[in-house]
């Protein structure tokens, strides 16, 4: 198997911005993210591709597209992260003290990091004047079918939709502190993509095809335009096969402490029973929760997630959903006995599941919220920010 090297030693320290493309200011925007795992460097390379690509061409664009390498730090090293994992370093606080106007100075390499991507970030973002979408290319380090990863709100459904892969809902409600959710919340549209194992030449390949066809669906090229357009649809509908939307499900939180081990052999979307033995750790053998398609898992010794458990999800689940949302029926939740509002007012509910035991949290799904956490009895979520009404096309 060809692959790549595991180490980025292209990507100079702190140096962000791979390249950028269009009219200042017109149509959209789409943000295109690699290596913000330093041991991922297949997508950095493939923006590189692209941004030769455009550069060497008359290709007209009808938006602008940002490329940017993620964690250079470690991109340089080939780890992870050197001392904290950048995504998962988006919380409100975290984003408040790396801010480029803090005066507190940063404590560690994912800090700085940090804050030299919001310095080059927020001004594109502030001088949008139409819609905002963000792509974040990730790899994997077991073998497997490639899949995009989206937040719930029905533009990130549209968006992913149009594409030819196979879509995770929910992942956002296992991760906290996500760059793309901090992005989804101030209003971009999002999407993460899985592009396949690490260090394969093939990874770069799906990314590179993914990112053209990712710039047509958020109308900044016109396929026409692009003289190999259909063999970079081709490559990605035969890395991905038959697209199709699951939900995560579970997620088995590691520490480093745990010792954990995944047992060789598992691929994104195989199949696992209930109750299979899956992986060990300090305090033995790690069971399968519940039948399902396991997803991601860990063959590398950083990471915080042992593995997933997905499956998929009826059509009609989708489609109802949809409606629900359109009816803008979430507006009432708050009239159901056992659901309050709270200090947040009504986009963020507590729900008293022993009342209200016929509102689980599926039902909060279908309307647009996601789990924030579990206190006992009570259940506490919050709507998903933008979910229907872009904030940018006002602008427009």
């Amino acid at each position: 198997m060809d692959s790549t090297t595991k180490t980025a030693e292209f990507i100079a320290e702190g140096e962000h911005l791979v390249a950028s493309f269009g009219a200042e200011n017109v149509g959209p925007t789409l943000l295109v993210f690699g290596g913000i795992h330093g041991n991922e460097s297949a997508g950095v390379r493939a923006v590189q591709r692209v941004a030769e690509r455009i550069k060497d061409s008359d290709l007209r664009l009808c938006g602008r597209v940002f490329f940017f390498a993620g964690n250079t730090r470690a991109l340089r090293k080939g780890v992870r992260f050197v001392d904290s994992d950048l995504n998962r370093h988006w919380a409100d606080a975290n984003v408040t003290r790396n801010a480029p106007d803090s005066q507190l100075s940063p404590q560690f390499s994912e800090d700085r990091e940090q804050r030299e991507l919001l310095e080059v970030l927020l001004p594109v973002i502030e001088s949008a004047r139409g819609e905002v979408y963000a792509l974040d290319l990730h790899s994997t380090s077991a073998e497997g079918v490639p899949f995009a990863t989206v937040g719930d709100t029905m533009r990130n459904r549209r968006f992913a939709t149009g594409l030819p892969v196979t879509i995770l809902l929910g992942i956002e409600e296992q991760l906290e502190g996500t760059l793309l959710e901090y992005l989804n919340n101030i209003g971009a549209v999002t999407m993460g993509f899985e592009g396949g194992q690490h260090y394969a030449e093939s990874t770069v390949n799906t990314h590179e095809s993914l990112v053209w066809l990712a710039m047509e669906r958020a109308g900044i090229i016109v396929w026409k335009d692009l003289p190999d357009a259909d063999y970079h649809a081709q490559v990605v509908k035969n890395a991905t096969g038959t697209p199709e939307i699951l939900e995560v499900r579970y997620r088995h939180a590691i520490t480093e402490e745990d010792g954990f081990t995944m047992h060789p052999g598992y691929e994104n979307f195989q199949r696992i029973r209930k109750n299979e033995h899956l992986a060990d750790d300090r305090s033995g053998p790690v069971r399968a929760r519940e039948e399902g398609l396991i997803l991601m898992p860990l063959y590398q010794k950083l990471g915080e997630d042992g593995f997933f458990i997905g499956r998929r999800i009826r059509p009609f689940w989708l489609w109802l959903s949809a409606l629900l949302r359109r009816m803008r029926i979430a507006d009432l939740m708050h009239f159901l006995p056992g659901v309050h509002p709270t200090e947040r007012g009504r986009e963020v509910l507590r729900v008293d599941t022993a009342v209200a035991r016929f509102f689980p949290l599926q039902v909060f799904h279908l309307l647009g919220f996601r789990k924030l956490r579990w206190t006992g009895e009570s259940l506490t979520v919050s709507r998903r920010k933008h979910d229907i009404e872009s904030p940018f096309k006002e602008k427009a």
